[in-house]
């Protein structure tokens, strides 16, 4: 259901909706508009109009329905009233409330990061700025994202809500019930790396960043591009698989994730590649070594102070042992303790696919130093 989430028309329009279970009619046909023009993004459509910009937003776990619809209007814009329907937000934001570090950094790189007045799960936070400016109060620290500090967030007089949606999620709790927009950063559900990146192109327009944030991609899709093209007549495809045993489960990327688009782009056959989805699969260790125990590669990410090595991984789980990627010593790992893996990567594919190339093909990238993986030790 769309919301229009105005702080004194909220509970009158929740009922209203409840009750016609119908959609208003857009004041203005899509054929009166600008389509903002995206290459590789499928769960976005952005569409100009002389007084708001609509921003339609598909749900990645069942694409032939909305996840939601936003209508960027100016901040002196006149009443909502004259706009369809859709969650209205003023732009520029000024007083947002970010949930993950990954658009945190991208606030920075777009120079908006002024723009952020509150976050949530500041212990998962690496940015060096955003801690200095959590540090001298000039970002406030709203708890965690599960249960955030509702009052804290209402005295700051937040603007927007950012955060990332997930797949029966159940909702947000109270935050949705203070009339604060909030933004469905649903980025990390395309299906290839520059279609997240390409949202990019929706967050610079929340902050007022548009042209900034149209170069930046536009240097992202190239770099990117031109090293897809290094491997593309590789004579040789290596196997790869990801991840470790967490628990019960060992969650593998999706075969329409980033990540598998990624492997395949850097010249390689990411092992779970037929698998469906572009989130997290949970999968069993039999499955794994089943499928992945005669692969090449073994790419790993993992948090702790000290650098994985081949005896520890041995006492976290013997099995381990079983791959061939383990007997002949091609584990990459990235200790994303010291590694602003996270932070980078999601709007920066290319860096991690310059990352994965130099790991799988350093023939094509001779004398080159990987930024985020390096190889686990003895």
């Amino acid at each position: 259901m769309h919301k229009i989430l105005s702080a004194h028309i909220v509970t009158i329009v929740l009922l209203l909706s409840a009750c016609s279970g119908g959609s208003r009619t857009s004041l203005h046909h899509d054929t009166d508009a600008d389509t903002v023009k995206f290459s590789y993004a499928e769960n976005i459509r952005i569409l100009k109009f002389n007084d708001y910009t609509k921003v339609e937003l598909r749900n990645p776990w069942d694409t032939l329905k909305s996840l939601h619809t936003y209508i960027l209007t100016s901040n002196d814009a006149p009443h909502e009233g004259k706009f369809p329907e859709g969650t209205i937000i003023h732009t520029p934001i000024s007083r947002s409330i970010v949930y993950s570090s990954v658009h945190c950094s991208l606030m920075d790189e777009l120079n908006a990061i002024s723009s952020i007045s509150g976050v949530c799960d500041l212990g998962y936070i690496n940015h060096p700025k955003i801690k200095e400016l959590c540090s001298n109060g000039k970002i406030s620290d709203c708890g965690s994202s599960m249960s955030p500090d509702i009052e804290k967030i209402i005295d700051l007089n937040a603007d927007a809500v950012m955060l990332s949606p997930f797949e029966n999620s159940g909702g947000y709790g109270r935050i949705e019930n203070i009339g604060i927009p909030i933004i469905e950063c649903a980025d990390y559900m395309e299906t290839s790396p520059l279609g997240r990146a390409e949202w990019i192109k929706f967050y610079g327009m929340l902050v007022g960043k548009e042209k900034t944030a149209d170069s930046l991609f536009c240097i992202i899709e190239k770099q990117y591009n031109q090293l897809k093209q290094k491997t593309h007549n590789v004579k040789s495809r290596p196997t790869v698989i990801t991840e470790l045993k967490y628990s019960s489960a060992w969650y593998v990327p999706g075969g329409q994730s980033t990540m598998a688009k990624l492997i395949d782009d850097a010249g390689a056959n990411y092992i779970f590649s037929y698998t469906k989805g572009s989130g997290s699969i949970p999968l069993s260790f039999e499955t794994v070594l089943d499928k992945g125990q005669k692969a090449d590669f073994w790419l790993i990410k993992y948090n702790q102070k000290t650098y994985k090595t081949y005896s520890e991984l041995e006492k976290d789980y013997s099995p381990y042992k079983n791959f061939d990627a383990w007997k002949n010593k091609r584990i990459f790992g990235c200790n994303t303790s010291y590694v602003n893996y996270y932070e980078d990567t999601p709007f920066h594919p290319e860096s991690l696919l310059r990352d994965i190339i130099i790991i799988l093909h350093p023939e094509i990238m001779a004398n080159e130093n990987t930024k985020y993986f390096t190889p686990i030790e003895d």
